[in-house]
């Protein structure tokens, strides 16, 4: 039997991936030592093993898991699904290079499209498909008709300036199809509500950290962040929350609108509290 940090050693993979992986049910411990550590046996590492192979291909971890609990499962039809994947952003990339190359050539015009016409058209009609006749008469109205609706929607998904705030969530999400994915399988309204709940907690929590005068790098805080991070996950479905919480971070810090707001919530001083704990938190893991 292994403990986590030897498995960690082993595998390079973090402690906090493989608490994660625990909190998701894709890899259980086989037991617990009589402290409470989380040992690992042989067939919980070949199972680690398969994961960390999946993993090499960015497959995300609900296909994992269902490959783990289901082996009947094509592998080759995942594999399959993946390969589709890297051309999709083999083919975005190619895009980019070529821009660089005509602005290089004197051209100011630069290509950051990620979705076509015929996806953007996907998420529009996933999302109307999901409105109620309330709601689609209040868009019919504002834009003339749902067929004006559409093309306004169309027209602001395919603009340069929303194309590049999508590049960023690329890292956020991992890859278009994830993106695609929370587009048009959000979490449901009762889910998300229980969620947002859940993040007010989570912050009242370190406000009362932070009077009760616990460092930024403690472990008190630490485990607040954490937590934190994690339900952001949950919320948005990203695939990695390093990058989306370190944004969140320097938008508490730069926006002052945002952190006069916050600060009024949960006390002077939270806003840079929370985003420097932030900072401090996933920056040991970039």
């Amino acid at each position: 039997m292994m403990t986590v940090k030897e498995i960690s050693d082993i595998t390079g993979i973090s402690r906090r991936t493989l608490h994660y992986y625990d909190e998701i049910g894709l890899l259980k411990p086989t037991g617990k030592s009589e402290a409470g550590y989380r040992l690992y046996g042989t067939r919980a590492l070949e199972t680690l093993r398969q994961i960390l192979f999946f993993r090499e291909f960015d497959i995300p971890l609900k296909e994992i898991r269902a490959v783990i609990e289901n082996p009947s499962l094509s592998r080759k039809q995942i594999l399959q699904t993946q390969r589709k994947m890297l051309v999709a952003e083999k083919e975005r990339l190619e895009r980019l290079v070529s821009s660089i190359d005509k602005i290089l050539e004197g051209e100011k015009h630069m290509d950051f499209k990620i979705f076509n016409e015929t996806e953007i058209e996907e998420i529009f009609n996933s999302m109307v498909s999901k409105m109620g006749e309330e709601e689609k008469s209040v868009f019919a109205k504002n834009y003339g008709s749902m067929e004006g609706f559409k093309e306004h929607f169309k027209e602001n998904a395919s603009s340069e300036k929303v194309q590049k705030n999508l590049n960023k969530m690329l890292e956020w999400y991992g890859s278009k199809e994830n993106i695609m994915d929370s587009a048009l399988n959000p979490v449901g309204r009762e889910v998300a509500d229980s969620l947002h709940k859940r993040l007010e907690s989570i912050m009242d929590k370190l406000a009362e950290r932070k009077k009760q005068g616990y460092a930024i790098d403690s472990f008190e805080v630490k485990e607040v962040i954490g937590e934190y991070g994690f339900v952001q996950k949950q919320l948005f479905g990203i695939k990695d929350e390093n990058k989306f919480m370190l944004e969140m971070a320097g938008l508490y810090q730069d926006n002052e609108e945002v952190k006069k707001a916050y600060d009024i919530k949960y006390g002077e001083g939270m806003a840079d509290f929370f985003a420097e704990a932030v900072k401090g938190f996933y920056k040991i893991s970039e």
